[in-house]
């Protein structure tokens, strides 16, 4: 009996190459996906199937899943669109292009991509697929606007999705992973530095003492209550090998209590809350 297949992308550090480690170990075979080419020849190194697919090229997502395809011979049993990338600035300094940047990267190209699975998994007659989103796709963190408004977004169209699919074989599960260690802090320095004029922000002494602090100077520094990577596997885990999988899965304790919060807490009770943040 052939093992199952998944395909998991951003797997070039992180929760993605966690995954990719975690699931093998398992038994799956993984297809472990990264935008940058140098990515793909380490993880081929590390003995993976590894395609390039960059959510900002739709060339490649087609190109990439066609890769997969054709070594599973046409089936795909499971999806983890992971792969994401922040934009740090207060939102009245974001120019509109980065938006259009970042959602090209965090909502748009897994989208692309999900659309182009779901004809395989309806012909198998099975399939999962699960979104890698955050606790910011339900509340709200100043400075992470940007990276917010796409988790938000592809919460909605998730729920929508998995509403929809309920007469078909396909799973469609989210998982909203809090603090976790990666390097998304550190790969976001790019974009802030590309999009952000802090320095003629009315908020530039905010900037000077509080997120260029945070970028510049803390990268190294763990978040309150970070989880490894491995935590997100975890839940994978279940997500993908349960008989029935949840809807969505929380992973970190910030998690769980920001989704009681937003439960019980009125709108401006939660804004203090999130504004101490």
């Amino acid at each position: 009996m052939s093992a199952k297949s998944i395909l998991i992308t951003g797997c070039s550090s992180g929760i993605g190459h966690d995954a990719a480690h975690g699931l093998r170990a398992r038994g799956w075979r993984v297809f472990a996906a990264c935008r940058r080419a140098e990515d793909c020849e380490r993880l081929r190194a590390e003995g993976f199937d590894s395609p390039l697919i960059d959510y900002q090229d739709r060339a490649t997502i087609a190109a990439g899943l066609a890769e997969v395809l054709d070594a599973t011979g046409g089936t795909l049993d499971a999806l983890f669109n992971n792969g994401a990338f922040g934009c740090p600035g207060a939102v009245e300094d974001l120019p509109t292009d980065a938006l259009r940047d970042i959602f090209e990267a965090n909502f748009f190209g897994w989208h692309d991509l999900t659309r182009q699975v779901i004809p395989v998994m309806r012909a198998q007659g099975s399939g999962r697929i699960v979104q890698c989103s955050s606790v910011l796709g339900f509340v709200t963190l100043r400075w992470r606007g940007a990276y917010n408004a796409t988790k938000f977004a592809l919460e909605g169209l998730t729920d929508t999705l998995r509403i929809e699919m309920r007469d078909t074989p396909i799973d469609v599960i989210l998982i909203e992973p809090g603090p976790v260690t990666s390097k998304i802090r550190v790969n976001s320095i790019p974009h802030f530095e590309r999009w952000i004029d802090w320095e003629n922000s009315p908020r530039a002494e905010q900037y000077r003492t509080t997120l260029r602090k945070r970028l510049y100077q803390d990268t190294g520094k763990p978040d309150t209550f970070e989880l490894p990577a491995s935590a997100v596997t975890k839940k994978l885990v279940h997500a993908l090998e349960s008989s029935r999988p949840r809807p969505r899965y929380y992973v970190t304790t910030p998690t769980y209590v920001m989704g009681t919060l937003r439960r019980l807490l009125p709108t401006r009770a939660l804004d203090w809350v999130l504004s101490k943040g």
